[in-house]
Parts: structure tokens; sequence; C-alpha cells
């Protein structure tokens, strides 16, 4: 059961948060295929009822006051009790239906979460699952705002409320198409890259910033470069034949498997492994079946040590 759809969450709320995320009333509107004015109406009348201003407008964005970070963080709150109210409901009921919310990076998304939402959906087929897919920077944020139960990314720190599951150390790494000159290589360094065509991760993604340094570091020259915040693009372009990317190898793991690409590990010591963390709300405030999901995913995070 989703607060949403049971209108448990007013319309002016809902579009305040909306606007708030993305700080845009037209990227809004577009979303939801409203007009702009019918929006920016709810805004104003929310400001006017609650006497005060809730944005300011700051390089063509709208960016929330002190009073719009507050309606915010407690509205995130609220939400996040309202769906943990609906699961217990329905799970009273006997119904064993709910929904469970879930921020993930992209990697994750491609590579470990879906054989583990296979097995989960086995047990609990009446459960929703609602994915986010974000920057690691953006996970931990996810849970300390109430937007989701369990996050997963590089890094993480717990936020207070939340407590970690599981933690993993993954290798960083070159991954191209097979018939690379280098895709015979045990292991590579960052010199070994110079004059090559390489793809990055760019400074929106963790990765991205230490890479530069490491390349910097080894006065490694790339010829050609592209840089995108998009993990799907990078695996697409290396399997193209158009570079070699430079990215951890989980969530690629289908492709080497098939032999479309080819991971070598790069040995720099500036690439420290990435450590992957599962961080979920503390278990007072995690519902049944956010703790099975969380359960399944903490194992599948620990298997990451041993592959």
């Amino acid at each position: 059961m989703d607060p949403h759809r049971l209108g448990l969450v007013s319309t002016r709320l809902h579009y305040f948060q909306l606007v708030a995320r993305a700080g845009s009333i037209r990227q809004v509107a577009r979303a939801l295929n409203v007009a702009p004015s019918s929006i920016s109406r709810v805004i104003v009348q929310l400001e006017e009822d609650l006497g005060t201003k809730l944005f300011e407008r700051a390089r063509q964005r709208l960016r929330l006051t002190s009073a719009g970070e507050l309606l915010l963080y407690r509205a995130r709150l609220s939400l996040g009790e309202l769906s943990r109210a609906c699961t217990e409901v329905g799970e009273l009921q006997g119904l064993h239906r709910g929904t469970v919310t879930v921020a993930l990076v992209e990697s994750v998304a491609r590579g470990l979460f879906p054989a583990v939402m296979g097995a989960f959906w086995e047990r609990h087929p009446g459960i929703a699952v609602d994915v986010q897919v974000v920057r690691s920077t953006e996970a931990a944020a996810a849970i300390a705002d109430g937007e989701c139960e369990i996050a997963l990314g590089f890094d993480l720190r717990p936020p207070r409320g939340a407590q970690r599951l599981a933690a993993a150390l993954v290798s960083i790494g070159a991954l191209m198409h097979p018939a690379h000159p280098l895709a015979g290589r045990q292991a590579l360094r960052m010199f070994d890259l110079a004059q090559e065509a390489v793809i990055l991760s760019d400074t929106s993604l963790t990765l991205g910033a230490t890479i530069e340094e490491a390349l910097a570091d080894a006065s490694a020259h790339v010829g050609r470069r592209v840089t995108t915040n998009s993990v799907g693009t990078m695996v697409a372009l290396a399997s193209a034949g158009a570079g070699i990317s430079l990215q951890a190898r989980l969530g690629v793991e289908a492709e080497i498997a098939e032999g479309r690409l080819v991971f070598v590990p790069l040995r720099d010591p500036k690439l420290r492994p990435r450590r992957l963390v599962l961080v979920a709300r503390n278990r007072d405030r995690l519902s049944d079946a956010g703790a099975a999901l969380a359960a399944m995913l903490a194992r599948a995070v620990e298997a990451q040590s041993q592959a």
C-alpha cells in the first residue's frame, strides 16, 4: 500500500516535495504532464497559508529557504512513518502487502540487486519495492530524510537513526573489448593507459575524482576521453570498442561472463578498493518486509568480498 495512492499525502505537499527535489517547477510539470501554472499556484497558496516563503530563486533554480528546509525534513519523516504504517496495517490483516523503498547506486542496480529481488519475490510476492537509482552521496541522505528504508552505495556512513548491515571491498579495474591490445594483461598500472582512449565517471560519481588524481600522479596523459555520470553508458562504450572504461567490476559481471568485455585489475597506490556499504534504518523503524530484504541484500554484499 502506497500512501500517495491511498490519498494520505495531500497534493500540495506532494508538489512541494517534487519541486524541492527537482529545483524547477517546469521540470516537475513535464514529469506530471500538468501545466506549470497549476503547480505554481499550489506552491504560492501553500506559502500564503504558512505565511512565509518556501523557495527563493538562485541561478535559474528554486532553492529552499530555511522554512522550506524545515518543512521538507518533517514531510519526509512523515512520509516514512506513513509508509511504515501502511505496511504494518497490511501485515495485521494478513495481507502481507506493503512497499519497501530502496536507494541504490547504478552499479548495484545493474549487478547484485536483480538476483536478490528474484529471490525476495519468491518469498514475499505481495511486497512492492520502490527502487531509486542515486549517487552514493544521495543514498545515505535518503535514509536520513526518511525517503527510504535501505540504501546501498560506496563508502556510505550510516546517518543518525540508521545502522550498517554489511560491507565489502570492490576492486577497480580497466574494462575493455576482448580485442583490445591490453585485454590479455594480468594487471595494469595507470601509466599503461597513456595515449589510450579512456571512459571515466565524472566528478558527480565518487570514483571520478580518485581516477583523475591517479592519472595525474602517474603522468598518464590519455589520448581521448569520455566522461559521464552513467555506468550504463560507460559499459556500452567499452562494449563498442570506443575505449577503456575505468570502474568497479560490480554491475558488469554478465558482460564479462559472456565474453563481451574483459576486466583487468588496476594496480596503483592511489586506487584503493571501494567499500560497498549496506545501510538500513534502525530495527525499530524498519518494516518486517524491509528487514527481510535488508537481510538478503546483506548476504549478497558479503558474497562480494569473496568474488
